[in-house]
């Protein structure tokens, strides 16, 4: 037994410690277990399923073409260091309000929520959170920790179980380890919160380079809070920060950082442009595939 302890805790200090490196959009050290080949190889995977679950693509050439382009228009501003992924851009046939991005480039945004926005700079502000997702490596970080979250709590199995029967150490560990699962999870759903923060962040920092006024992504917001319905639960058992946190972070933004970009005609907003190529599209279309019975809405990822 005291020979096992310390050999299963190195063990799991060198996963730890060999998985970690420097994100090239955060600048910050992070757990990331998964190569990018593996990421880009588990997005394309799941691609397709994803986008049949939400009604498949809208069908519209031409609506498609413009997600696209503004995708791939904010795709200039991201940072060296992030691979030549094979990025695309899709909008998914559904009423539900959403935008999601899978590992490795692979983007989403629904009809829905595309009906509700007013802008380019605003469906600038949604493709380039989900950008920021991917660049950041969340969900390689969210499979990193849970793994390293499943290591400790098995570690902590194996301790337990070896012990005596009538020890302090099985006793308290019987009761310890359900705690500690339980823990790790409310951890994990902070750890997604500080995610969808951090894509805020960049995203305004990508539309901000495409020269879209940042003040999109807050449009953005107002729009979700809008949406909003039904009860929501403590944000500290949610997976998303309350709508009303990330306008306050935006607005601090919009103050500091981004502050000159309010005062100037480069950072433009498009509202004409949206109307012409997505609303008056989306308005001739027959209703969504996905959702229209019953009408469902949830933050964007």
């Amino acid at each position: 037994m005291r020979r096992m302890c310390p050999l299963l805790v190195l063990m799991l200090f060198l996963l730890t410690s060999f998985g970690c490196s420097i994100n090239p959009a955060t600048g910050a050290r992070s757990l990331t277990l998964l190569s990018w080949d593996r990421e880009v190889a588990m997005g394309t995977e799941a691609a397709p399923t994803m986008a049949e679950q939400f009604g498949g693509k809208t069908p519209d050439a031409e609506v498609q073409r413009y997600v696209n382009e503004v995708g791939h228009r904010l795709l200039n501003g991201i940072e060296d260091g992030v691979p030549d992924l094979p990025w695309e851009f899709t909008m998914v046939d559904s009423k539900v309000i959403n935008a999601f991005a899978l590992p490795g480039g692979k983007v989403f945004i629904s009809r829905g929520l595309a009906a509700q926005l007013h802008s380019e700079a605003e469906l600038a502000g949604v493709l380039g959170h989900e950008i920021g997702h991917v660049t950041a490596r969340h969900a390689n970080q969210r499979i990193s920790k849970q793994l390293g979250i499943n290591g400790i709590i098995a570690i902590g199995a194996l301790i337990v179980g070896a012990a005596d029967e009538n020890s302090d150490l099985r006793r308290y560990g019987q009761m310890g380890l359900p705690a500690l699962a339980l823990g790790g999870q409310v951890m994990l759903l902070k750890y997604g919160r500080d995610e969808e923060l951090q894509a805020d962040q960049l995203g305004i920092r990508y539309m901000t380079r495409a020269g879209y006024n940042p003040i999109g992504q807050r449009r953005v917001m107002e729009t979700l809070e809008a949406e909003a319905k039904g009860p929501r639960p403590p944000e500290w058992l949610s997976t998303h920060p309350a709508t009303r946190t990330r306008i306050k972070r935006i607005d601090e933004m919009l103050r500091s950082t981004y502050a000159s970009t309010q005062h100037s005609g480069d950072y433009v907003l498009k509202k004409d442009e949206y109307q012409r190529r997505m609303l008056d599209r989306l308005s001739k279309l027959p209703p969504p595939r996905h959702g229209s019975q019953p009408a469902t809405s949830s933050n964007p990822r």
